[in-house]
């Protein structure tokens, strides 16, 4: 049978020593390398392959998810499986939009990384559970979200900011009235009562 080459993109040495303790002695799996940095990733690849590529979404050259893009442009058929300590959903989706198979917590067991690796390598997708669960709540926050027109959102990010109303009617060339009335409408859309409530309402839809 042949054997996953795996590969390990990450910048800590301690856990990518880590990873390569949990693999090594797993039947059917070898470690192909690593490297610490987007260009050391490059770099090997340049002249070697992989069939799965374990990628850090934070590394300190380049997004990892950005770096998820690239590789599988160049090279479709590699498995990326993102592995992070960020559990937040935005980051997991932006990882799937670029291409990735899945994503495990850099907390998971031996069993957990190895089930995954196996898993992608297969064609399937894999997520640690609170991953999933955490896309899945992306999902629905999305689906909630309330539909904002290019003005409003232009507004919204000058409230943000701290500008009164005259300020962002300057900015905007309109008059002090069409912003009081974007605002009523922002109030009204995100079901807030108050600036601040407002604010907080626009920042848990990834408006702000």
């Amino acid at each position: 049978m042949k054997e996953i080459r795996v590969f390990v993109v990450d910048d800590h040495p301690m856990v990518v020593e880590g990873l390569r303790t949990m693999l090594s002695d797993q039947p059917g799996i070898e470690l192909a390398g690593y490297a610490m940095t987007a260009a050391s990733c490059r770099g090997f690849f340049m002249n070697n392959s992989a069939d799965v590529a374990l990628l850090d979404i934070n590394l300190p050259d380049q997004s990892g998810i950005d770096l998820c893009a690239e590789l599988k442009k160049m090279f479709p058929a590699i498995k990326v499986l993102g592995i992070s300590n960020f559990e937040q959903g935005s980051f997991i989706e932006r990882m799937m939009e670029k291409g990735a198979s899945g994503y495990v917590l850099k907390n998971a067991s031996r069993g957990e990384l190895v089930n995954a690796i196996r898993t992608v390598y297969s064609g399937k997708k894999y997520f640690s559970p609170q991953a999933d669960h955490q896309l899945k709540q992306e999902v629905h926050r999305k689906e909630r979200a309330p539909i904002l027109t290019t003005r409003e959102k232009e507004v919204l990010k000058y409230i943000a900011e701290g500008f009164t109303n005259p300020q962002i009617a300057a900015k905007l060339f309109v008059s002090p009235s069409t912003i009081d009335s974007h605002r009523k409408n922002l109030l009204s859309k995100l079901e807030a009562f108050n600036t601040a409530s407002m604010l907080k309402a626009a920042g848990e839809h990834g408006f702000l």
